[in-house]
């Protein structure tokens, strides 16, 4: 099989795998049926069991990758859309986002030396709680593994996803405004789609909340890196 021909299988797959999980999501909403999850889980199987290579799965799959970054951008229109609510909060948020960023990564790094993790794993990790396009941004100032930080940033949205709303009730966070900019400074993409399920402005507050939270950490990126290591 040629090199080219593979790489439109994988892309074609990944697709199949998206959507027929998303409409086993819709049908049965249990943790492992979540696309997040069992699309990628599908693909790794196919990927280790054909000893596919990483770049010919890459060769026609990287426009997904791509379509990331217009992604996160279209959130900026419900943002504008609900740019009062921004306007009336936009302190407490900014600080709130400012804070997430500097805990997000400090633990990640601090919770990864205690394990003796390699450094490329540390530094891969710091930059895990923004979403995607960010992130690999920011890894490459820090010296991490761009991979690597894309492959934490969904563990952790998934995570995030998953039990935010649990971890918020036991927070006693029942503000709008609190619940969505837990989900969007600490999950992102994931967390903020949760967040539209919760409601409109949860979903909005999530989104500023997340774009936030990765232009603060691009532009630290380059100190946080000389501050750890």
């Amino acid at each position: 099989m040629s090199d080219t021909l593979l790489g439109v299988l994988c892309f074609a797959l990944t697709l199949l795998f998206y959507y027929a999980s998303k409409w086993l999501y819709r049908r049965k909403r249990i943790l492992p049926l979540m696309p997040l999850l069992l699309a990628p889980t599908l693909l790794i199987a196919v990927v280790v069991l054909f000893h596919i290579p990483y770049a010919d799965y890459m060769a026609e799959s990287h426009w997904l990758l791509w379509l990331l970054g217009p992604a996160t951008v279209a959130f900026a229109i419900p943002i504008y859309e609900q740019r009062q609510l921004i306007r009336r909060h936009w302190l407490s948020l900014g600080v709130g986002v400012l804070a997430s960023v500097l805990v997000a990564v400090a633990s990640s790094v601090l919770l990864a030396r205690w394990f003796a993790l390699p450094e490329l794993l540390q530094r891969s990790l710091a930059m895990r709680s923004i979403t995607t396009p960010f992130a690999v941004e920011a890894t490459r100032s820090v010296g991490g593994n761009a991979d690597l930080t894309a492959l934490f940033v969904v563990l952790t949205g998934v995570i995030g996803m998953a039990v935010g709303e649990t971890v918020l009730t036991l927070l006693a966070i029942r503000s709008r405004l609190g619940k969505g900019a837990g989900f969007g400074a600490s999950a992102h993409g994931a967390g903020t789609a949760k967040a539209y399920q919760l409601g409109n402005s949860e979903g909005v507050v999530s989104s500023m909340a997340m774009m936030i939270a990765g232009m603060v950490t691009v532009l630290l990126a380059p100190l946080l890196g000389q501050l750890f290591w």
